[in-house]
């Protein structure tokens, strides 16, 4: 039997692993832009949103010390915001700096993850949101949704994006 460590990471480690497939072939102009006449997430708006939930992950399992949060990221991609059509590539970061923070911040993330063992990720669930708290009762079942089930309900709005956007089905 593994640890719970060992039972979140390779979940985790393909969540990124498709994010990298999804993102591979999209261009630059086209990053923050939303399909012609429909109103979802573009693929800014989910990197910029996704790559917020490291921080909060690592402030939970005690490193908030490698914790890098960036106020103005989390005023344009807070849960809540809305999704703004970037044509121009003005309201957003560019592509290359969300594509690295979100790669980056959730290598340091999966990494310190690898170094608990199961006392600490059945702590109670730490988030001042008392309806996480109610969902995701310990860390590790916080950890486990946002490492698996929050990013592919993402990755599934850009798997569709893709499709509205004329592109192909994107395959690893």
């Amino acid at each position: 039997m593994g640890t719970l460590a060992e039972t979140i990471l390779p979940a985790a480690r393909r969540c990124l692993e498709y994010a990298d497939t999804l993102a591979k072939d999209i261009k630059p102009g086209d990053f923050g832009r939303k399909p012609r006449g429909i109103d979802t997430n573009s693929p800014a708006f989910i990197f910029g949103h996704l790559g917020l939930y490291p921080e909060r992950m690592l402030k939970f399992i005690g490193r908030e010390d490698l914790a890098r949060p960036d106020q103005r990221l989390e005023d344009l991609f807070a849960a809540g915001k809305p999704c703004l059509d970037d044509p121009e590539g003005k309201a957003y970061p560019p592509m290359n700096d969300l594509l690295r923070r979100f790669r980056e911040r959730h290598e340091v993330l999966l990494a310190e993850l690898a170094k608990l063992d199961d006392a600490a990720l059945l702590k109670p669930n730490p988030s001042p949101n008392e309806r996480m708290r109610q969902l995701f009762p310990t860390i590790a079942a916080m950890v486990a949704f946002m490492l698996g089930g929050h990013i592919m309900m993402h990755l599934g709005q850009l798997s569709a994006w893709r499709r509205c956007m004329g592109m192909p089905s994107a395959t690893s």
